[in-house]
């Protein structure tokens, strides 16, 4: 594959500098352009047709996100965010994810040992992504044969574990407006700095029927409520079968991860067996696919997001090749069909 060529985009000629560096130390990355301002970058894009974008999120006259919006709509491309890794910084990320980047990395701090550590992959993630941009086909209108599930939903006794990465902003979003305020139980890993998890905890719950919050140890799993992993230092795992509770774990990264997809899923076998769900979103790597395939062995569901409406198909890939997921589904089918799962009607008939 011919290397990924990189448009950098930043006012700070600094920064410029620094991530075309870090990005053409890596054979498979070629820098071809720099531009300092929305002006710029938009003549430097028809100019070079670059494969990928990075953009920063604070430039003057025409920011990041405002300039993001405009790049989606007129000519779509993957658009890497670069944004400072405080609580502003978070929800402009957040915000660039909804509208469509493909990820974001954050600038690098004092001390840094490896100033944007993973930025060449995800780069080159992004230049050979299968990120389809236009929107998926609307969905049908309701008949006889795909009522909405959420409309007469009753919880039974399952939990529901969901694993996403690069992508997983959008996928979750999608999944999690789908579950009704009486929702199973559900507790999340989405690989994300520290600084953005709660942001975006708070972001889903204003947009989600359910209670959205970032998971702390000892939270008892309710009915009703969706626990995100928090970004750091510390793995998600459930624990203690008489009472399902959340714990935070220290211990090394899994699969170069922390918290990882698949720490949480090993414990939703162990503990919940058969009376789990595990859902393995877009992403990059191979978290997740193991403990799915645990969770599968257990007798719990599970179900993984199809190519087509993956960001990137990279974890759902490696769990299915594992044979851990039960069933592939695309974005807009798998909150219906986690409902179909766990309703109470369904248990026992299975």
């Amino acid at each position: 594959m011919a290397p990924a060529r990189v448009l950098v985009v930043d006012d700070s000629p600094t920064m410029r500098g620094l991530i075309t560096a870090v990005l053409n130390s890596d054979p498979d990355v070629n820098v071809i352009g720099q531009a300092g301002d929305a002006m710029e970058a938009r003549n430097a894009i028809k100019q070079l047709n670059p494969d990928v974008v990075t953009l920063d999120i604070e430039m003057p006259n025409m920011n990041g996100l405002e300039f993001l919006d405009k790049i989606m709509k007129l000519r779509p491309m993957p658009v890497i965010m670069v944004s400072t890794l405080t609580h502003r910084g978070a929800e402009a990320s957040l915000m660039a994810l909804e509208i469509g980047a493909f990820d974001c990395v954050g600038k690098p701090q004092p001390g840094d040992a490896r100033p944007f550590g993973d930025l060449a992959e995800k780069v080159k993630a992004a230049a050979r992504s299968q990120r389809r941009f236009q929107a998926e086909p609307p969905p049908l209108a309701p008949t006889s044969a795909n009522v909405n599930p959420a409309a007469a939903y009753r919880p039974g006794r399952r939990v529901v574990a969901i694993g996403s990465s690069t992508g997983g902003v959008e996928a979750l979003i999608a999944v999690l407006q789908k579950f009704p305020v009486n929702c199973p139980p559900t507790v999340i890993t989405q690989h994300m700095p520290p600084t953005f998890t709660k942001s975006f905890a708070e972001r889903l719950n204003r947009l989600c029927a359910p209670v959205v919050q970032e998971a702390t140890d000892g939270a008892r799993l309710e009915i009703g409520k969706i626990y995100l992993a928090p970004g750091g230092d510390r793995h998600l795992q459930i624990a203690n079968p008489h009472a399902p509770c959340c714990r935070l774990i220290e211990r090394d990264p899994v699969n170069g991860h922390r918290p990882s997809v698949d720490v949480l899923f090993d414990s939703v076998a162990e503990l919940a067996g058969r009376n789990a769900v595990g859902v393995i979103l877009t992403g990059m790597g191979r978290d997740g696919a193991s403990g799915l395939l645990k969770m599968r062995h257990a007798g719990a569901r599970t179900i993984g997001q199809n190519e087509k409406t993956c960001v990137v198909y990279g974890m759902p890939r490696v769990a299915f090749e594992l044979g851990a997921v039960e069933h592939q589904f695309p974005l807009s089918s798998i909150g219906e069909e986690i409902l179909k799962i766990t309703a109470a009607r369904r248990e026992g008939s299975e």
